[in-house]
């Protein structure tokens, strides 16, 4: 459809404005991609739902989780927030099996946050720290960065757990 419509207007182009055809459908391609990649950007920040599938930044042996339940609010999970779990996939030796349901921490999330100076923080994709039901981590090492809104959450012991506070 994008590519019909982009091709349509040109022909057109080419045939008003012979000498400009490159220019103009340049241009027009261009604002195209804009649109829809910004359309894009928007569709995919959204909360951590159900049926949401996390990376697990963790050493407890699984490694991706689907979130079953957001326990705090009613639209989603964000940063900082717990949720449960269904382990999909597991290293074979881990403290966690295959299909096991879990607590998490969500960690990373790819919807932005802003933040008491301004300023707003926002990873890549969706992750999640595994905790038992006291809140204690299931494992000895958290890679990769972990936001310090954590600290507000109640949820330190990830905190010291982690090599990079962002």
């Amino acid at each position: 459809m994008a590519a019909g419509l982009v091709s349509k207007w040109s022909r057109v182009g080419c045939s008003l404005l012979a000498g400009h055809c490159n220019s103009f459908s340049g241009l027009l391609s261009a604002s195209h991609e804009l649109g829809f990649n910004n359309f894009l950007s928007q569709q995919q920040r959204t909360f951590i739902q159900m049926r949401t599938v996390l990376k697990v930044v963790d050493n407890s042996g699984a490694k991706k989780v689907m979130c079953i339940q957001a326990l705090k609010g009613k639209k989603g999970a964000r940063l900082g927030d717990t949720i449960v779990a269904s382990v999909k996939e597991a290293h074979p030796n881990g403290k966690v099996k295959k299909g096991k349901v879990v607590y998490g921490v969500v960690v990373r999330a790819a919807m932005q946050r802003g933040r008491c100076d301004g300023s707003e923080v926002k990873f890549d994709d969706n992750a999640v720290v595994l905790v038992d039901k006291q809140g204690q981590p299931i494992g000895t090492r958290v890679f990769g960065p972990v936001p310090h809104e954590l600290r507000k959450k109640k949820h330190i012991k990830i905190l010291t757990l982690a090599k990079h506070v962002a």
